[in-house]
């Protein structure tokens, strides 16, 4: 047993050292103090600083041994104990399994969400066998893309019973195409802008004291109209082109977007591949119920060749579809306090989106007037080569171009 005063002493003097010295420092300081102690002086520095008797053995031996260790380093390399997951190979697996069947959201978003707490897995994971703890499952967790949030209101209304189903045929879709090396796009109008000198959510460096001043009150501007940027998203390549809009959000100014992307991208970037992906919402320009929509892709499906899938996100589930976090949200970041007074200030600043993972935008502006409230007839509308997928084929389908049907080509 050590003796108190002893103990008291060298508690003392580490208190007097403990701020100045690293990890490498403490383990070293309290290797001299035991050896100066002799018999029993180990004993005596891990009572009197809490540390342990091992640490300050490994102290004594790099003395001994007269190891020097790398400016910045604590420990030689490949020393410490190993990370939890190289200890047990199967964990990381056993705890992916353990949450899956309660992930939530949308199955191809790369942040998930589960509804389980740390302290739970990890106590899933010890009746297991493993050993591990909340901390460790919360890095884990993060290494693998989940996180723990709070509830947010999302949910537009009653949800419909397939909807995570539908969500989980839509992410088999897009592997599908990934796997073939096809095209698989996500597709969404972002929201209208009003032309102007109109104050704009955000903060730019100004002069001290100077701020820019904007109109006050945000009434849109007849004679300057409002910017309608239609997105479309390349799930794949992490790329986007944006079409600016002068006139209406309507099916035939979306799906001209979508051919102007084919044109300037994705012709050169697919070069022979004859399928085409589109993840999309229910409603707005694009949505399931359109006839519009549906003939206008027939059109498309005919000039380019392609057979178009089509994939619709169930209704209410709008804030799923990719383009929202992985487009929308960086333009709107990106133009941030910037009044958007001009279409070319638009174009240019959606054209300017960058982000650390390597997004790429293209925008161009398309001045073309589009109708609203064009009917499509049964007749048009019987001759478009609509498949309908056997699993919802309300919100799956495929467009087949007519002419490759004439020449006997599927």
């Amino acid at each position: 047993m050590p003796d108190a005063h002893v103990v008291e002493w060298i508690r003392d003097k580490y208190i007097d050292l403990a701020e100045s010295l690293d990890e490498r420092g403490r383990r070293r300081w309290a290797a001299v103090e035991a050896r100066s102690l002799g018999r029993g002086g180990i004993a005596a520095v891990a009572e009197a600083v809490g540390m342990s008797d091992r640490t300050i053995r490994n102290g004594i031996r790099e003395l001994e041994s007269g190891v020097s260790l790398a400016p910045g380093r604590q420990r030689r390399q490949g020393a410490g104990r190993k990370p939890r997951k190289e200890e047990q190979p199967s964990l990381v697996a056993a705890l992916e399994k353990m949450i899956s069947p309660t992930t939530r959201g949308e199955p191809t978003n790369p942040l998930r969400w589960t509804c389980k707490s740390t302290r739970n897995l990890a106590a899933e994971l010890q009746n297991q066998g493993y050993v591990i703890g909340p901390t460790t499952v919360r890095v884990l967790l993060a290494e693998l893309g989940y996180s723990l949030q709070a509830n947010r209101k999302m949910q537009e209304g009653k949800q419909h019973p397939d909807r995570n189903a539908q969500f989980e045929y839509i992410n088999a879709r897009v592997k599908a195409r990934k796997r073939r090396g096809e095209p698989a796009l996500s597709v969404d109008t972002k929201k209208k802008e009003t032309l102007g000198n109109k104050s704009n959510v955000g903060r730019e460096h100004e002069p001290k004291g100077q701020p820019r001043q904007t109109d006050t009150h945000d009434f849109p501007d007849k004679t300057k109209g409002k910017a309608v940027p239609y997105g479309v998203y390349d799930i794949h390549r992490n790329e986007a082109f944006v079409s600016v809009g002068i006139s209406h959000d309507t099916a035939e100014f979306a799906v001209a977007a979508i051919r102007l992307w084919w044109k300037k991208l994705g012709s050169k970037q697919y070069r022979s591949r004859k399928r085409l992906l589109i993840t999309a919402d229910s409603g707005g320009s694009n949505s399931s119920r359109s006839r519009l929509w549906k003939l206008e892709l027939q059109k498309l499906a005919d000039e380019t060749g392609l057979i178009i899938e089509v994939c619709h996100y169930p209704p209410g589930t709008s804030k799923w579809n990719k383009i929202e976090h992985r487009l929308f949200c960086h333009i709107t970041r990106n133009w941030r306090g910037v009044p958007l007074e001009t279409f070319e200030i638009v174009v240019s600043s959606i054209g300017n989106t960058r982000t650390a993972s390597g997004l790429e935008v293209h925008a161009w502006l398309d001045e073309s007037t589009y109708e609203k409230g064009i009917k499509v007839s049964d007749e048009a509308l019987s001759e478009c080569v609509i498949k309908r997928h056997e699993f919802h084929g309300e919100w799956n389908y495929e467009i087949h171009p007519r002419q490759s049907l004439k020449s006997g080509k599927q």
